[in-house]
């Protein structure tokens, strides 16, 4: 049973690397660029638990060409959000009728947009709870923990031995809607952790931005209450309670959420890996849902639409770092606006 990975950046490289370590008969489809990095240095994997396990350049299976996925049984899509529609034509190009779709995407609506040029293919939503930022040496480092979660699948059982295997344990689950609204919640803090240009660990350590992620998920809880969507819980505390957490004092915080700083001191968010690189980010499909829905209900979601335009910002010009106290004021600012905006 053959597993492709369609569109192998860090996380897409990270997982098939992983997959292929563990004996599975994996294709990871990717650019060239990342080919040519490959090719010339391999794989080093890493993660926050002491994994370090080197996989030599020959024989790696990567590859750039779609046709590539004819083969594959289980199709895991790891390109960015903007890219999902490219990439469906694609698969439908080329996947047989048969194979199974598996979106492991950021945001909320990939999946529906992979179904909507796959008729006839079984396409299921997924998520990612931790991140892999790739460092020099050729190293894809996984700097967070949690489990792989699917849209719940009689289908997925035969993959479930191998994914274990590969230190990627899969959980199926119900009212997947919930768990990527939930998802979304945490993610609203990609934008400012790019923005701080500190490890993420760092930067949840620092109140000042904290307090910027507990008004940006205060906001998106407001709208998605009036939206009638109730995110599920993916952290240790329910969504809810997340502003009021945040906004403690950092000795407190230390204290009672520790868990949410269990994170490798060199993690970073793939927005400031994105930013580093020069590369459209997908603050549109995060922060950016949030305004969104807030529009389709009459209403504003101005913070998160303010660092939808701070990021746009810095894609275009590049980064300049912010401090907490700084982009505080300004989100703060920004959110004392009408909830009507124009």
């Amino acid at each position: 049973m053959k597993i492709a990975v369609f569109g192998a950046g860090s996380i897409g490289v990270y997982i098939g690397a992983s997959l292929y370590a563990a004996g599975a008969d994996v294709v990871m489809i990717g650019r060239a660029r990342m080919h040519r990095q490959i090719a010339s240095q391999g794989v080093l994997l890493t993660d926050l638990d002491g994994r370090r396990q080197q996989l030599e350049a020959h024989d790696f299976p990567y590859d750039e060409n779609p046709s590539a996925l004819a083969a594959a049984d289980l199709i895991l899509v790891t390109v960015k959000s903007a890219d999902s529609a490219a990439a469906a034509v694609a698969i439908a190009q080329y996947a047989k009728p048969e194979a199974l779709i598996v979106s492991l995407q950021n945001g909320v609506g990939n999946a529906n947009t992979l179904r909507g040029a796959m008729t006839g293919w079984q396409v299921l939503a997924g998520m990612v709870p931790f991140n892999v930022v790739q460092m020099a040496g050729s190293r894809f480092h996984r700097g967070s923990g949690g489990e792989l979660m699917i849209e719940a699948c009689a289908r997925l059982e035969q993959w479930h031995a191998i994914f274990s295997e590969a230190g990627l344990p899969i959980q199926q689950c119900h009212d997947f809607a919930a768990i990527q609204w939930g998802k979304l919640l945490l993610n609203l803090n990609n934008a400012v952790n790019a923005l701080s240009d500190l490890p993420l660990k760092s930067e949840l350590s620092q109140r000042a931005y904290r307090r910027c992620l507990a008004l940006l998920i205060e906001e998106a809880l407001q709208v998605l209450r009036a939206a009638g969507i109730r995110p599920a819980k993916i952290a240790k505390v329910a969504p809810q309670f997340l502003p009021m957490l945040l906004r403690l004092p950092d000795s407190l915080f230390k204290r009672i959420a520790a868990a949410m700083l269990k994170i490798d001191p060199e993690a970073r968010s793939s927005m400031w890996e994105d930013l580093r690189a020069g590369r459209r980010t997908e603050v549109d499909y995060l922060n950016g849902a949030i305004v969104c829905l807030a529009q389709s209900l009459g209403k504003g979601a101005p913070a998160n639409r303010h660092i939808v335009a701070l990021i746009h910002a810095a894609e275009g010009t590049g980064l300049q770092p912010l401090s907490g106290e700084a982009l505080y004021l300004d989100l703060q600012s920004r959110a004392l606006q009408s909830d009507t905006e124009p």
